[in-house]
């Protein structure tokens, strides 16, 4: 037993996985989760929101979406521009799902019961990048509440 020990505290760490290429569904996970770290409070209200968000658009199942979510996260520890991300899901996704984007944005904002001024403000900058219309942010707005 004590050998054991001794290889396991000996053993060099294994390198953490390459992080993904970035894409419109990778830089979106990483909008969901710089939104709910915002406030400096990553809640797991927030998380348990991105992880099904991350499901239903990609087809994933729960553990599938928790590693995608764990990469995302990695990603917005090394992508500082928020309007390059935005401007990433703007080029490659029709109106309609940026729309739908930012409805998901609203949800991980508002799932811990709190909307943050910083969240608020992030989310805001997104909608700008990504184009959406005044009266279309705001319906978004209305329709991100959580049942």
């Amino acid at each position: 037993m004590f050998q054991r020990l001794t290889t396991f505290f000996r053993s060099k760490p294994t390198a953490p996985a390459a992080l993904p290429e970035l894409d419109a569904k990778y830089a979106l996970g990483t909008l969901l989760v710089r939104v709910a770290q915002a406030d400096s409070a990553y809640l797991f209200e927030e998380i348990e929101q991105i992880d099904r968000t991350l499901a239903e658009w990609n087809d994933l199942n729960p553990v599938e979406a928790a590693k995608m979510r764990a990469m995302c996260e990695r990603l917005a520890q090394t992508i500082t521009d928020d309007a390059e991300l935005a401007g990433l899901i703007r080029n490659h996704v029709d109106y309609a799902h940026r729309l739908e984007a930012v409805q998901a944005l609203w949800r991980v904002a508002r799932s811990d019961g709190i909307t943050d001024a910083r969240e608020q403000a992030l989310v805001d900058l997104v909608e700008t990048h990504l184009g959406i219309e005044r009266t279309d942010s705001e319906d978004a707005r209305l329709a991100s509440v959580i049942p």
